[in-house]
């Protein structure tokens, strides 16, 4: 729990402990004017004054409660709003790093694809297009494009690619076990 939360749950409980005691000087109010009342059908005037005066006292308690648990309530939903922005900015910050992550993975994936699908392509269709190609453009082959003398590794994938996928390979050699 951060600080900034530990702060709230206090302004919270001290906001409800000032509603607690404005409600309670209510009921003394209540109970002072019911002994002023008393006071007065006995003819007791200075008893009256007395129980008068704290009737006053504990309406005016009671309104200042009220009014300083309204304040630190409005206190609270600010700093709960700031919790929850705090909450909401973590999130989003984890989120835009797990896309960036993402991101990386798919282009490499994407550079991966495309290289082995450069490599991966049928070497006999290939020879058959060129073939094809230049018969119809009437163009005399100055190589002999039969299978066993291309070489795979004429067609070689970009070098930053090719350097990876060494690397790749040699650790993918180091990880399996020695037989």
């Amino acid at each position: 729990m951060s600080n900034l939360e530990k702060t709230l749950f206090q302004l919270k409980f001290t906001a409800k402990s000032l509603n607690r005691q404005a409600k309670k000087a209510q009921k003394d109010e209540l109970a002072e004017k019911a002994r002023l009342k008393k006071a007065l059908l006995q003819g007791n005037n200075d008893g009256a004054r007395i129980y008068a005066s704290n009737a006053i006292r504990k309406k005016s308690e009671a309104l200042n409660l009220l009014r300083l648990g309204s304040r630190i309530d409005a206190v609270a939903s600010r700093v709960e709003t700031a919790v929850t922005m705090r909450q909401i900015s973590v999130i989003m910050d984890k989120f835009e790093s797990q896309f960036t992550d993402l991101d990386v993975q798919t282009s490499y994936m994407e550079d991966t694809m495309s290289a082995t699908t450069a490599i991966s392509t049928p070497q006999d269709q290939v020879e058959q297009l060129l073939r094809q190609t230049a018969e119809e453009a009437n163009i005399e082959l100055k190589q002999d494009l039969d299978a066993d003398q291309l070489n795979v590794s004429e067609v070689t994938p970009p070098t930053g690619l090719k350097d990876e996928d060494d690397k790749l390979a040699e650790r993918l050699r180091a990880l399996r076990p020695a037989t």
